[in-house]
């Protein structure tokens, strides 16, 4: 193999694939990135047997071939790079020659037979569903905070995918609270399909999707595998097997008091409000004031033993009946962090009942569901 690349394209396509190499394996070719030629490119890949990252980056191709490097290594050597054209040269199977300006250096590596076969968008089978990268960007965004990161139960470390007619709706819970967020993605499915992803590999694919592509999302036939193709780059991810539970019976019907609020001034109220909270078990209270139209008001307070307290009040739209609920303050953050609505809607049934909190914008169909705490 013999190709020249810019620094900086080959700088982005190793960060773009990076995230996926294994950090404690028993085979050393999974702490390696895959660097070949692929029809005038240059192709990398990473993997941990769990999720694959693929980029292309531009290249000219002299000579074909391919091998795998250490990924720190390789990653470490050309950010230090400067902004110039990068020579790689396959010396023989076990070493990679690199030359940028007055650099010249030699990368023992591992021969690319030794690598894993990783699917790619030009190999998988199965229904292609295409969508806006942004959309799924922000779907992403706030359904995954609320998967599982324990491992007792390995569906809720999961994000549920599913498909059915011309919408796409995803959801996540860890057993405190639930992101269910849907969308209508243009094309309808040929029949609806569910399957959960690894919130590891959605919260991967957010952080390298380019905002202004589409996503091709590809199911293989089994039901084993996703795929997620954008421009030069493709992720693949094994799937989780089990029944993810039914997220339209953990949504309250009915409540007692709805209260509409400005997202912004409760996101920095729960956010004061957790200065004391994190000596408390982060309980933050939320009392809910009725009033005539805009003359509610909700009560944001704190109370910690030896810190002290704070309390904080906000103009709000309150009816029904008053009441206080304590919530976790790291899971309020966490919601309003990802509401996307200058107002959010908050319904709640008791001090013993979980709270529903949705965008006040009905053209944004999200629902955050919190387990309230006991105080």
């Amino acid at each position: 193999m013999r190709v020249t690349c810019s620094q900086e394209q080959l700088a982005r396509g190793l960060s773009i694939v990076g995230r996926a190499v294994a950090t404690r394996t028993t085979l050393p070719v999974l702490s390696n990135i895959f660097i070949g030629t692929d029809d005038h490119r240059l192709k990398l890949v990473a993997t941990n047997l769990e999720i694959g990252i693929t980029a292309w980056v531009p290249a000219q191709v002299i000579e074909e071939g391919a091998t795998t490097v250490p990924a720190r290594l390789i990653e470490d050597l050309v950010k230090q790079s400067p902004a110039e054209t990068i020579e790689l040269e396959m010396k023989n199977a076990n070493e990679l020659g690199y030359h940028c300006a007055s650099i010249s250096a030699t990368i023992r590596g591992i021969p690319a037979e030794e690598f894993p076969i990783i699917p790619t968008s030009e190999t998988a089978e199965g229904e292609v569903v295409t969508l806006p990268a942004d959309l799924l960007k922000e779907m992403i965004s706030q359904v995954v905070f609320a998967a599982a990161t324990d491992e007792m139960r390995p569906v809720l470390t999961g994000v549920l995918v599913k498909f059915e007619d011309d919408t796409l709706t995803m959801a996540a819970a860890d057993g405190y609270r639930m992101s269910v967020r849907s969308a209508a993605v243009g094309a309808a499915v040929e029949a609806p399909v569910s399957v959960i992803v690894p919130a590891r590999a959605l919260n991967e694919l957010a952080r390298i999707l380019p905002s202004d592509s589409t996503v091709d999302v590809i199911l293989s036939p089994n039901r084993n595998q996703i795929l997620f193709h954008a421009d030069d780059m493709d992720l693949v991810s094994q799937l989780i097997e089990g029944a993810f539970p039914d997220y339209r019976k953990i949504i309250p019907q009915t409540h007692k008091t709805r209260t509409v609020v400005d997202t912004g001034q409760l996101l920095q109220a729960v956010r004061r409000a957790l200065i004391f909270a994190r000596d408390a078990a982060n309980i933050v209270r939320l009392r809910f004031e009725p009033g005539n139209g805009l003359e509610g008001r909700m009560v944001v307070s704190a109370q910690a033993t030896e810190a002290g307290g704070n309390e904080e009040v906000l103009p709000a739209a309150v009816e029904g009946d008053a009441m206080e609920v304590a919530f976790n303050g790291r899971y309020l953050v966490d919601v309003l962090s990802v509401m996307h609505s200058a107002q959010t809607v908050i319904q709640t049934q008791s001090s013993s009942h979980p709270g529903v909190f949705r965008p006040a914008n009905e053209d944004t169909n999200f629902t955050h569901v919190i387990m309230p705490m006991h105080i």
